[in-house]
C-alpha cells in the first residue's frame, strides 16, 4: 500500500499527458486529412455520441431480465428485484473520404437481419446517401454509410510502376459503398467488356495494362479493330509493352490468332513435363511461363458475318469464320496453360461476339448501354430482375467510367467506379517497363532448353505440329 501511495501523486500528470497525446494525435490527423475525410471525422463523432439513443429508437437493443452476478450476490433476500438491463451493441467507427464504416456486435434477437431492416433509418439519422449492412464474421456486422456517391465522384489512378503483389487479382475500382472491388483471374479463360462509345471500356482496360505491365510474368498482345496502326488508337501509349499488335486488317488478325493458337498447343504438349502440373495456375505465372493476355478491342470487326457471292466477300467471310474458331480455341482451351482473352465490344450480342465464345467467359462487365437487350447480352437474363443496377441507367455523363458486373458471393449485380489513367501515366509506365516485353514463344524455347529436356525446342514443336506455319523456317 505504501508503494501505491508513493506513486499516487504521479497518476494525474501521467493521465493528463496521455489524454493530451491522444488529443494532439487526433488534431494532427484532422489537419492532415482532405476535406471529405474531415467531414467524415466529424460525422464519426456524431455517430459515436448518438449511438445509444439511436440504437434504442431503431430497435437494435435487447432487454436482459437476468440480474448480473454482482446484483445476485448483493441483493437482499426480501429486497426488490433488480431492474432489467437494456443492452446496446458496441460499435467501432472509422471515417474515410466517403463516409463512415461502423463495425458492430450482434446480440440475441439483434442480428444481421435486424441491422439490415434498420439500414434506411440509419441512413437518415447519419445523413448518408445509402447504408449497407454485411456480415463481418461470427457475431459481428459491418455497416457502411456513404455520405457522397462514389459512383458519381470522378476517380483517377496513378500507376506506381511496381510489380503487383498478386497476379491473380484485378483491381477494378470501388463499388457504390466505396469498397474496393477486385476479381480473381486464376483459372479465368475470358472476360467480356461491353458499353456504348465513350462509356469507359478502353480506359478500364488501360488500367489493367498499366497495373500488370511492371511484371515480367505477364505478356500482352492486342488486336484493335477500330484502327489500322497502333499510333492511331487508344493503345498508342501502351504498345511498347505489347509483344505484338495488329489493327483492323483481317489477314493480320488471322495470322496473330493462329500464332497464339500454336502457342497454346505447344504449351499444352509440354506443360506436364516442364511445370510438373497440368494447370499453370497451380504454380502461377512466371517470366519463363508468363500469363499471356490477348486484348481484342472492337471484337465485332474480326467476327462479323459477311454475306455475298463475290470472291472478296467470300474470302472475308472465311477469314472471320476462322477467326471465331481460333479465338474459341483460345478461350476454351487456353485457361490451364495461362492464356486469358479480353473481348471488348459496344454490344456483346451474338452477331458481335459469337455466343460460343461469349458464353464461355465467366467475367462480364458492362458500361452504359442504350437498350435492355444489350444489357442482357452483356450480363445475362437475370439483369432484368435488377432494374436499379442495369447499365441502361448509366447513360448520364456523371456515370462515365461506371461498370456493372455480377460478383461471386454477392446477390444481384454490383456497380463499380473504374478510375481513369491519364495518357501521360500510361506512356510513362509503358516506357519504364518496355524492357520486360518478351515473346511467350521465345520464353518457352528458353525454358525448354534450361530444363534440359530437349536440345532443340523448335524441333520438338515440329514433331508435335509438323504442319505449323508459325514454326517453318526455324
Amino acid at each position: 500500500m505504501e508503494a501505491v501511495t508513493d506513486y499516487a501523486p504521479y497518476a494525474l500528470p501521467i493521465a493528463t499527458v496521455l489524454v493530451g497525446a491522444c488529443l494532439l494525435s487526433t488534431v494532427l490527423r484532422y489537419l492532415r486529412a482532405d476535406r471529405g475525410t474531415r467531414i467524415s471525422m466529424r460525422q464519426a463523432v456524431r455517430v459515436r455520441w448518438g449511438w445509444v439513443r439511436l440504437a434504442r429508437m431503431a430497435g437494435l437493443t435487447v432487454t436482459d431480465k437476468t440480474p448480473t452476478l454482482l446484483a445476485q450476490i448483493t441483493a437482499q433476500k426480501d429486497g426488490a428485484t433488480p431492474a432489467p438491463r437494456v443492452l446496446t451493441p458496441k460499435i467501432k467507427v472509422k471515417p474515410d473520404p466517403y463516409g463512415v464504416i461502423v463495425r458492430a456486435r450482434t446480440l440475441p434477437q439483434v442480428g444481421l437481419e435486424e441491422y439490415q431492416k434498420s439500414a434506411r433509418f440509419l441512413a437518415d439519422a447519419w445523413r448518408c446517401t445509402r447504408v449497407s449492412v454485411l456480415p463481418d464474421g461470427p457475431g459481428r456486422v459491418v455497416i457502411r454509410g456513404v455520405r457522397s456517391d462514389p459512383l458519381t465522384t470522378p476517380a483517377t489512378h496513378r500507376p506506381t510502376s511496381r510489380p503487383p503483389t498478386d497476379l491473380t487479382r484485378w483491381e477494378l475500382g470501388v463499388d457504390e459503398y466505396a469498397a474496393q472491388v477486385s476479381v480473381s483471374l486464376a483459372n479465368v479463360p475470358g472476360v467480356t467488356v461491353a458499353g456504348v462509345p465513350g462509356a469507359g471500356k478502353t480506359s478500364g482496360v488501360n488500367k489493367f495494362v498499366c497495373d500488370f505491365a511492371p511484371s515480367a510474368a505477364v505478356q500482352i498482345v492486342t488486336a484493335d479493330g477500330k484502327v489500322s496502326r497502333a499510333s492511331e488508337g487508344d493503345y498508342a501509349d501502351l504498345v511498347k509493352r505489347m509483344f505484338a499488335f495488329c489493327g483492323d486488317d483481317l489477314d493480320e488478325a488471322n495470322a496473330l490468332f493462329k500464332r497464339l493458337v500454336e502457342l497454346r498447343k505447344r504449351r499444352s504438349s509440354v506443360i506436364r513435363d516442364v511445370l510438373g502440373v497440368k494447370n499453370m495456375w497451380h504454380v502461377g505465372p512466371s517470366p519463363e511461363w508468363p500469363l499471356t493476355v490477348l486484348i481484342i478491342d472492337e471484337a465485332h470487326t474480326y467476327f462479323r458475318e459477311y454475306k455475298g457471292s463475290d470472291p472478296t466477300t467470300k474470302r472475308l467471310a472465311a477469314l472471320t469464320a476462322e477467326n471465331a474458331r481460333l479465338v474459341e480455341d483460345l478461350v476454351k482451351k487456353g485457361r490451364s496453360v495461362g492464356i486469358l482473352v479480353i473481348l471488348i465490344s459496344q454490344k456483346t450480342t451474338g452477331d458481335a461476339i459469337p455466343t460460343f465464345i461469349r458464353d464461355v467467359c465467366p467475367i462480364g462487365l458492362s458500361f452504359a448501354q442504350k437498350t435492355v437487350e444489350a444489357a442482357v447480352a452483356a450480363l445475362g437474363e437475370d439483369i432484368r430482375n435488377w432494374p436499379d443496377a442495369s447499365p441502361v441507367t448509366l447513360q448520364d455523363p456523371a456515370y462515365v467510367g461506371v461498370a456493372v458486373m455480377a460478383m461471386q458471393g454477392r446477390p444481384g449485380y454490383t456497380r463499380i467506379r473504374t478510375p481513369y489513367v491519364s495518357d501521360a501515366d500510361a506512356a510513362r509506365v509503358a516506357e519504364d517497363t518496355s524492357h520486360l516485353t518478351a515473346d511467350p514463344d521465345l520464353c518457352l524455347d528458353t525454358l525448354l532448353r534450361s530444363t534440359g529436356r530437349t536440345g532443340n525446342a523448335r524441333a520438338v514443336a515440329h514433331q508435335v505440329f509438323p504442319n505449323s506455319p508459325q514454326l517453318k523456317g526455324g
